[in-house]
């Protein structure tokens, strides 16, 4: 039997194996997804076990995206500019190649005519971790001319900030303090990269007052990579005020897709990953 997991702190709301496990029984898989709730203190023995015990590849979250980094002993090109990885193969030799399937996952879930009006404009992102790192970079790849952050600590994100710099100079960056968020009139999507709303953590509550979103551009799009609940309460005001959305859900699925075909070799379908986590969402 081929074994899979996601580690990560808490991990109440995940909805990976509900996903993973619905497509390996539609392929027909001898196969089983975990969920294996690790605080920081644990990742070692964690990443240990994981070897030590066969599991092919695993899914990392909040809080271990760029602490993972450290037993990677190879990644891929956007692991490496995002410094942070979501997904990790074990290798034959017990090796752990690291991978970023958020990047896609984020970029895939954007309809192309969003994405065609995105070129050249504004994005405001809050928050700067690891989903914040994977939103950005998938940005740059769709041709954005500026980003800014929203940070509670800028000190903490500069560096992530200046090595972005680094590796696209064509775009402006721009680190700014959470609490001096007040107009957003000149972005074209807002993103919240935060936990905030989330099941089990802060959920009902928005990151950012209504007062603030409706100071969007009329055609802007609201996008909450937080996917449970579907419905976040940062969604729903946008939705209030006529904007676009995205749920995370699709990202969610995406990315989930990404790191199935990365560990199997198989094509994932991603109709039977979503179905399943729409009916968990919905008990």
């Amino acid at each position: 039997m081929i074994k899979f997991a996601v580690i990560g702190h808490p991990l109440t709301q995940s909805l990976s194996a509900v996903m993973h496990n619905a497509l390996l029984k539609h392929l027909g898989i001898d196969g089983e997804y975990e969920l294996l709730d690790t605080e920081s203190e644990d990742l070692i023995s964690r990443v240990k076990m994981l070897k030590a015990h066969d599991y092919a590849g695993f899914n990392v979250t909040i809080p271990h995206k760029v602490p993972i980094t450290l037993f990677l002993d190879e990644c891929d090109e956007l692991a490496d500019i995002a410094g942070c990885a979501n997904t990790v193969k074990i290798m034959p030799d017990k090796s752990l190649y690291g991978y970023n399937t958020d990047i896609y996952g984020f970029q895939a879930a954007i309809p192309e005519k969003t994405q065609e009006k995105l070129r050249g404009s504004k994005a405001s992102i809050l928050g700067t971790g690891g989903a914040a790192r994977a939103a950005a970079i998938a940005l740059c790849q769709t041709g954005i001319k500026d980003i800014d952050f929203y940070a509670r600590n800028i000190i903490n994100a500069s560096e992530m900030v200046n090595f972005l710099r680094g590796k696209y100079p064509q775009v402006n960056f721009t680190l700014k303090q959470m609490q001096s968020l007040r107009d957003l009139s000149d972005s074209k999507m807002l993103i919240n990269s935060t936990p905030v709303g989330m099941r089990g953590k802060a959920m009902g509550i928005s990151p950012v007052e209504k007062d603030v979103i409706k100071t969007l551009k009329e055609d802007a799009t609201v996008y909450d990579i937080v996917y449970n609940p579907l419905k976040t309460e940062f969604l729903k005001l946008a939705q209030e005020n006529g904007y676009n959305t995205i749920t995370g859900l699709d990202m969610f699925v995406h990315q989930g897709a990404k790191a199935f075909e990365i560990w199997t070799g198989q094509k994932a379908n991603t109709d039977v990953m979503k179905i399943a986590a729409l009916e968990a969402l919905a008990e």
